[in-house]
Order: C-alpha cells, then sequence, then structure tokens
C-alpha cells in the first residue's frame, strides 16, 4: 500500500495493491501491521456506510470534543473527497484539498482528526464506507458551511443537493469558539 501525500499536512491518499484476475478482484482497504509506524497508525471505533445518488454533498463534517480521523473508502460510484482544515493556529488553516475515490481507482483518503470532511458524489450512486476514531456523538456534531466563500471549495455538482442539517452551518472563522486547535 503506497502512502500519497496531498496539499494539506497528514492527509493522505492509500493506494492499495490490487490483486487482479478473471474472477475480479481483491485489496486491501487497511492493514495495521502494514500501517504500523504511519499516521495511520490508530485505532478504529467505528464504521459508517452512506449511499447518496448524484450531486449530493454531504458535509462538512466534524466533532469538536472527541474529534474523529476518518479513512474513507468508495465501495461502488465515485466521489470527490474533501478535507478542510479547521484547527485555529494552523499555517493551513482554511485551506482544503480533495481526491477522487472511485470503485475504480480503489484509493481511500485519510483525515486525521481536527480536519472537516465533506464529499459531492460524481456517479448515479455512491456508497462511501469510513472508518472512524472515535465513536459518533450527535452532541458533539459540529459543521462548517459547504460553500463557505473564504474555503472556496469548487464543488463539481451544479445544484448540489444539500440536507437541511448542512445548509445551517456558520462559515468558517478564526473566532468560533467551535474549533479544534491546532497543537
Amino acid at each position: 500500500m503506497k502512502l500519497l501525500e496531498t496539499g494539506l499536512d497528514g492527509v493522505l491518499i492509500l493506494e492499495p495493491r490490487v490483486f487482479s484476475d478473471d474472477r475480479g478482484f481483491f485489496i486491501e482497504t487497511y492493514n495495521a501491521g502494514k500501517l504500523a509506524g504511519t499516521p495511520l497508525d490508530t485505532s478504529f471505533r467505528q464504521d459508517n456506510h452512506s449511499r447518496s445518488t448524484a450531486g449530493v454533498v454531504r458535509g462538512l463534517h466534524y466533532q469538536l470534543n472527541e474529534p474523529q480521523g476518518k479513512l474513507v473508502h468508495v465501495a461502488r460510484g465515485r466521489i470527490l473527497d474533501v478535507a478542510v482544515d479547521i484547527r485555529v493556529g494552523s499555517p493551513s488553516f482554511g485551506r482544503w484539498t480533495s481526491a477522487e475515490l472511485s470503485d475504480e481507482n480503489l484509493r481511500s483518503l485519510w483525515i486525521p482528526p481536527g480536519f472537516a470532511h465533506g464529499f459531492c458524489v460524481l456517479s448515479d450512486v455512491a456508497d462511501v464506507i469510513y472508518k472512524c476514531t472515535t465513536l459518533y456523538d450527535p452532541a458533539d456534531d459540529r459543521g462548517v458551511a459547504w460553500n463557505d466563500p473564504q474555503i472556496g471549495i469548487e464543488w463539481p455538482a451544479v445544484n448540489p443537493i444539500i440536507s437541511a442539517k448542512d445548509m445551517k452551518w456558520d462559515v468558517l472563522s478564526g473566532k468560533r469558539s467551535d474549533l479544534p486547535r491546532y497543537e
């Protein structure tokens, strides 16, 4: 498995070794032994699976008190997966990076704790599976406006489908009291 750097320190693309034959393929999406000593040398507490249709934008989500690191993989379809550094005091505060994840390229994206996460569905349907380092706590659920002009994410959906919950998040500002701190 190759770990590829992105434009944000700590956010990594995982490119698996693919074993293909006439039956299909096999990949390891995560292997603790092989990732020992890397930023992914962590334990995961929860797995999630979401299914979304074309044009859906989910995010930008994070947890404040129990921040989640997320390892995101697409089992079916194609998404643009996005990570935003929201750690107050970080040299890359407010910057974003993205990776296209699909059932064809079989890549995964590691988003460390302290980053907001979101994605846009590029195919008719996408099944997104992600491992989380902490348990989801609805009381700790936070977010940043998906269309914050200061962040400037270039979402590929012309008329994105956004949940009511994701429409209510505030823009990113270093003065917000509900953001993680850079250490």
